[in-house]
């Protein structure tokens, strides 16, 4: 038989004779060029280079049998969301809710200070002893620190609601030093924290402060911040434990401890990243607490629930409300923790104990009611679209314990 050149062969023996001399193309083991073959047979082997059209075939074959679908491949890699579009969507949403929360946090503050000016005017300076100086500096330093850790997370409207509170519970603090309820030299230490801190928030957001002064600054909140907190706690139930400073005192002065350790470098990363974190958190629990200590208030005094105005309460209940879906968004606990904790207790909570009271009517709190929870239920239904969750439980799964 004879073969193509083209074509590499292997020669294998027959029975008939072949020519004495015809080197393979291909050799297998035990061959040799100078000893004589016997009679070949063309075949076309699979070690040799076989044409264009097999290796094609075959390389398609172990591509199908070994190699990953490249949709399996990105999505082992990296997460793949299941649609871009909604999550932009719901970003840009979430932002303008933040900054929506302005409205009511603005009108809240200023029927207060509209009556303090109208008194002031009118000569009738003991009214403003009804508005407690110590309860407004609390607010101011809760406002200051959260503007702080607002303004470190570039969170824009966050950050203007923060800014908002600052300022109009600054103008009641002035108005209170007008009428002589506030103490003079509080009131002059309390106005260099204030320009201070908005000083240095503003430069800090727009990345013109250096980092020494912006750990300078956190430093003293949180050390303001810790020691304020327990002694308003021990404050809100003084009529059943004796007065004193010590809690202020000491937790100050264990913060002041925690903080040096944490700069001269004798924490653990762990405990660092605590004592960083803490002035957010401070500012967060200094408002949750002021809700408890509205309601306990009217446990104690029922007739002062009638002096409340359901106005405000709703207010408060929909400024901190419309927080919630950006801090839901971008997984801030913190951040959810005071909103919700805010939106429920100092909002809904004090509606509730004036109906409770027969200060408002049923059908107002059973709407209030199912608007919150229509509110908070959308809330966790668009946040599980935009991040291609299964259900609104992995997405609080992922706010609670982290992705």
């Amino acid at each position: 038989m004879s073969s193509s050149p083209s074509v590499p062969s292997v020669r294998l023996p027959l029975l008939r004779a072949a020519p004495p001399r015809a080197a393979p193309l291909c050799r297998g083991r035990g061959w040799s060029d100078g000893a004589p073959s016997p009679a070949l047979v063309v075949v076309k082997p699979l070690a040799c280079k076989a044409p264009a059209s097999y290796h094609s075939a075959l390389l398609l074959h172990r591509r199908r049998r070994y190699a990953l679908p490249p949709v399996a491949a990105t999505a082992t890699s990296k997460p793949v969301l299941k649609d871009p579009k909604k999550y932009q969507e719901w970003d840009s949403l979430t932002a303008k809710f933040a900054g929506a929360a302005n409205v009511p946090f603005l009108l809240l503050q200023l029927p207060q200070i509209i009556l303090n000016a109208r008194n002031l005017l009118a000569g009738n300076k003991t009214a403003l002893f009804a508005v407690p100086w110590l309860g407004m500096l609390t607010g101011l330093l809760g406002n200051l620190s959260l503007l702080s850790y607002f303004a470190k997370k570039k969170e824009t409207g966050a950050v203007i609601v923060q800014t908002l509170g600052v300022i109009s519970t600054y103008v009641v603090i002035a108005q209170l030093a007008m009428a002589e309820s506030m103490p003079l030299p509080q009131f002059v230490a309390t106005s260099a924290v204030v320009a201070a801190g908005l000083l240095l928030n503003f430069l800090n957001y727009f990345g013109w402060l250096p980092g020494t002064l912006w750990l300078l600054w956190e430093d003293f909140i949180t050390i303001g911040g810790l020691a304020v907190l327990p002694q308003v706690m021990w404050s809100t139930f003084v009529p059943f434990i004796p007065n004193s400073l010590l809690p202020g005192i000491i937790s100050g002065s264990l913060a002041a401890t925690a903080v040096v350790m944490a700069r001269m470098g004798k924490l653990s990363v762990g405990g660092t990243k605590l004592v960083g974190s803490l002035s957010g958190w401070t500012a967060t629990l200094l408002f949750m607490w002021m809700p408890v200590a509205q309601m306990w208030t009217n446990y104690l005094n029922p007739s002062n629930i009638k002096g409340l105005s359901p106005f405000t309460m709703l207010l408060a209940m929909i400024g901190n409300g419309l927080m919630i879906p950006r801090a839901v968004f971008i997984r801030d606990l913190m951040w959810f923790t005071g909103s919700a904790w805010a939106s429920f207790l100092q909002g809904w909570g004090n509606l509730a104990c004036m109906y409770c009271f027969h200060s408002i009517s049923k059908e107002s709190f059973l709407a209030t009611t199912f608007g919150l929870l229509l509110w908070l239920g959308l809330t966790l239904w668009r946040d599980t679209i935009a991040h291609g969750n299964s259900s609104p439980m992995t997405s609080l799964k992922e706010l609670l314990f982290g992705k």
